[in-house]
């Protein structure tokens, strides 16, 4: 259950134990979900179980410049994240940091589209990019 609280978020996970979320941004729905939460400058990974319940979470991945924004996933199962003040990160599923792509500018929001899902949008503090990735 998420139950909000001024500036925080507040979850209870399948032990019992309540974690506080700092600043909940971003969710993601694969094999394995996922959140980011920017002031804490990292992304936990969440079990939901079958009733919609929050079980066991974990720190998938913690970002080192700066913080993260929006994160979205791609046809492979990897994790995509605008690392304000650090370009996009690029995860494999297991929270391994496969590369980055650096862009002159802060991104904030990241959006897979084209017909085969392949280009990544940067929406960045004075442009708009995109890559076609392989």
């Amino acid at each position: 259950m998420l139950l909000g609280r001024g500036p925080c978020l507040s979850t209870t996970i399948g032990d019992g134990r309540r974690r506080q979320l700092r600043r909940p941004n971003g969710l993601v729905f694969s094999l394995d979900e996922s959140l980011s939460d920017s002031r804490a400058t990292h992304i936990r990974e969440l079990t939901v179980r079958d009733d919609g319940s929050i079980g066991a979470d974990r720190v998938f991945a913690t970002c080192r410049s700066g913080t993260f924004d929006t994160i979205r996933s791609d046809a492979g199962g990897r994790l995509w994240a605008a690392a304000m003040g650090g370009g996009v990160h690029c995860y494999d599923p297991d929270g391994t940091l496969l590369g980055r792509l650096l862009v002159p500018d802060v991104v904030a929001n990241i959006r897979f589209g084209g017909p085969k899902r392949n280009r990544l949008f940067l929406a960045a503090d004075t442009a708009l990019y995109s890559v076609v990735l392989a």
